[in-house]
């Protein structure tokens, strides 16, 4: 099976969570191609990469798409800010945006689609949480430095095994190894 990705943070976690499957990402089968994230949604962007993964590789393929939702922002997705903008800048924007805004409830949704070239299956995982007055923690990547729990931490501060137990993609990623224990 082949992850439909270029980030090695998502990579691993993919590989942790996916345990029972060997899992191959882009670079091992030396594919260079970024798809086009175009679509309206999550569920979109991830059925896309998907299929045009597949479409070259002719095997099984998991892609993801996920991003930060902040109501009072209307802000969804880490292309906000324009491909070229880096993750301090998202971060660093986010929390001055937040800090003049009352609310600053969000959520983190990640979609997952599965595909075979003959069948789809997609999960989502979301969490809760707020974003965090200043940037903490170490062991994360894209947000979660600046995304907070309800008990107080950010996802960066989480150490990992306790992350891949409770992150948008974990969440995600166990409900679509359920569904394809079922098929």
């Amino acid at each position: 099976m082949i992850a439909a990705t270029n980030n090695e943070g998502k990579l691993r976690e993919i590989r942790e969570i996916l345990n029972d499957y060997k899992i191959a990402s882009l670079k091992d089968r030396n594919i260079s191609i970024d798809v086009e994230e175009d679509q309206e949604t999550f569920l979109g962007n991830a059925t896309k990469k998907a299929q045009e993964i597949y479409n070259i590789t002719h095997e099984e393929v998991i892609a993801d798409d996920s991003g930060l939702c902040i109501k009072a922002l209307d802000v969804l997705t880490h292309r906000f800010l324009g491909e070229n903008a880096t993750k301090e800048m998202r971060n660093n924007y986010l929390i001055e945006k937040t800090n003049e805004h009352c609310d600053r409830r969000a959520k983190i949704v990640c979609c997952i689609v599965y595909y075979d070239g003959v069948k789809t299956i997609a999960s989502e995982g979301i969490i809760e949480g707020t974003i965090a007055k200043e940037r903490r923690g170490e062991n994360g990547f894209g947000f979660d430095e600046i995304f907070e729990l309800e008990d107080g931490r950010t996802i960066a501060e989480l150490p990992l095994d306790e992350k891949n137990k409770i992150s948008a993609r974990a969440l995600a990623l166990n409900d679509l190894k359920r569904k394809l224990i079922k098929n």
